[in-house]
């Protein structure tokens, strides 16, 4: 029996991942009964019964939902990574939001000479733990600079050799004389979950996450 006393709340970003998901949650039955672009509320009913959505930033879905400020959520691979993900339950690969980490360098840089092992390069990046596990990899030392946006720039100024970054058709690196020197992986969404929520909440929440995991599987998007 579901007890209907108990609340389960989503967590969700805006942005490429919400537009996304949104057909899973209209067929799971948890569309918002709001529309996001034009409110200002940052939770929202669903038109399932005690089922809410936090409205957050990509990378704070993950800590939501590890300290049970939402029972489940949505987050990018680069995000877990970068963030961790020790404590989380990641049941599926929700397969939207696909890109990939790369690395990219001006169409000038001789970037086979410059990561000969061990050398040292300059890295711009807004995923320093995932750059310096790639180059420690190949035995390459990096100084790494963080950035949090206009990542294409850092190369043409002088500010890095190379950045690490997500690329999903590549236009803004061509339009800015930048080209991909390497990859280093496939990027896609997951569903993140509370270990608790699952024991505490699970009448309600694995019947919703079933659903989910048969939609993705049986290729219904």
């Amino acid at each position: 029996m579901v007890d209907e006393t108990k609340e389960i709340t989503f967590a969700l970003s805006k942005g490429r991942i919400f537009d996304e998901t949104l057909p899973i949650l209209r067929l799971v039955g948890m569309e918002p009964i709001e529309n996001f672009t034009e409110s200002r509320k940052l939770i929202i009913d669903t038109r399932m019964l005690n089922t809410k959505i936090v409205l957050i930033r990509a990378t704070d879905v993950p800590t939501y939902v590890k300290y049970g400020a939402a029972d489940f959520g949505i987050a990018g691979k680069d995000v877990l990574i970068e963030q961790g993900a020790d404590g989380l339950y990641q049941p599926l690969d929700l397969g939207i939001a696909k890109c990939r980490m790369v690395v990219a360098a001006s169409v000038e840089f001789d970037y086979e000479k410059a990561v000969k092992l061990g050398s040292r390069i300059l890295v711009a990046t807004k995923y320093p733990k995932i750059a310096r596990s790639h180059f420690a990899a190949k035995g390459v030392h990096v100084n790494i600079i963080k950035l949090y946006g206009s990542m294409e720039l850092a190369p043409l100024v002088g500010l890095s050799d190379v950045i690490v970054d997500l690329v999903s058709t590549g236009a803004t690196l061509k339009a800015n004389n930048l080209i991909e020197v390497e990859d280093i992986m496939p990027i896609s969404a997951r569903l993140v979950v509370n270990r608790t929520a699952l024991t505490t909440k699970g009448s309600l929440l694995k019947p919703i996450l079933k659903s989910v995991e048969d939609i993705v599987s049986g290729g219904s998007l």
